[in-house]
């Protein structure tokens, strides 16, 4: 029986067979592709870099949202006067880590829309002896007058005394009754035979961190210690390097004040120079802290713990994201701030250690 010849396809429907094979066969190939991109997106998401966003000005409020990566540090600009900078943009600092310029994330300045960044100080006064009773009482008074330079703004105060141990007269009060009542119960160890001055700040920077959370009502809290103290700790437990380490990790900042009855025994009390660095201000602790050594050379000391005061709040913080990899190395990274050319800058941090994996 002689076979039945097969049908030829048209050539249009030949055409539009082809054509549908194409789409399907690009359509497969695409889904692959982004099959392909998003695992390689997936498999390197714990290594690809952060997308930047531009340096701007942003409240507190925004602050709160940022993600634990972010890196802050405390920021003092001052003149050639040594008076202190305001106004300042996010493009006016530059910031390195290891010597490598990250971009500003944000920059967060003291006052905005008419509100002072909250501030929490723990006074350390050393009473080992050699303050005179007359500079006590002038102390006392002095103190007073760094509280109500701040009186216009969310403060908080803590009073501590050290000698041959550190005591804790006063825990955080807003209260300048209760302030004054613990100012008045300082009294001078008169046979004091050690000054532990590195201890006594060490347990005020963790008061600082139990007591005085790090944020008060949507805003970045400034921490400090003032440490009123002959300069020449004797027979501390906790190493400078420790509670340099503790300070920069709690945000902390340092300031360090030498009575003249300290400072006559570092240079005669007629020199116009001011007096040789003591042991404290070579420890570095104030210096990598963010904080400033003063002296005090007058009998009336209001006038500098009003401008310390002064110091204490006007700051900047900056912030930036390190790079991935060293986010979760373990080891510590040097931080550096650069401000104008002519401007002074002081920061509360210099390292930044990574967590560990």
């Amino acid at each position: 029986m002689p076979s039945t010849p097969k049908r030829k396809r048209p050539a249009a429907a030949r055409d539009v067979h082809f054509a549908l094979a194409l789409l399907v066969t690009a359509a497969v190939l695409l889904a692959l592709s982004a099959t392909a991109r998003d695992a390689r997106a997936r498999q390197q998401g714990g290594t690809r870099q952060r997308v930047e966003k531009p340096p701007e000005v942003i409240d507190d409020e925004d602050v709160l949202k940022i993600d634990t990566d972010l890196v802050l540090v405390d920021v003092t600009v001052t003149d050639a006067g040594g008076r202190p900078v305001r106004g300042l943009r996010p493009e006016d600092f530059k910031l390195y880590e290891d010597g490598e310029e990250r971009a500003v994330a944000f920059l967060n300045v003291e006052r905005r829309e008419g509100s002072e960044r909250p501030v929490a100080v723990v006074f350390a006064v050393d009473v080992s002896g050699s303050m005179t009773p007359e500079e006590m009482a002038r102390l006392q008074s002095a103190m007073r007058a760094f509280s109500e330079k701040l009186s216009n703004r969310p403060a908080s105060f803590a009073l501590m005394s050290f000698g041959m141990s550190a005591k804790i007269l006063q825990s955080f009060t807003s209260d300048p009754h209760k302030l004054d009542h613990a100012l008045e119960r300082l009294a001078r160890e008169n046979n004091g035979l050690s000054t532990h001055a590195y201890d006594a700040v060490d347990d005020a920077v963790r008061l600082l961190v139990r007591k005085a959370p790090s944020t008060l009502d949507h805003r970045l809290l400034k921490r400090a210690v003032v440490v009123v103290t002959d300069g020449f700790p004797v027979g501390d437990v906790v190493s400078p390097s420790t509670v340099i380490e503790r300070a920069n990790e709690a945000e902390v900042s340092i300031y360090s004040v030498t009575l003249p009855s300290y400072s006559r025994l570092l240079a005669p009390a007629s020199a116009e120079r001011a007096p040789l660095p003591t042991p404290l201000d070579v420890s570095g602790l104030v210096e990598k802290t963010g904080g400033e050594n003063v002296y005090a050379n007058t009998k009336d000391y209001e006038p500098l713990f009003r401008a310390l005061a002064e110091e204490v709040t006007s700051t900047y913080v900056l912030a930036f994201y390190p790079p991935e990899e060293k986010r979760r190395d373990g080891r510590s990274h040097t931080i550096r701030v650069e401000a104008p050319r002519g401007l002074s800058v002081r920061q509360n941090r210099t390292t930044v250690k990574g967590s560990e994996k």
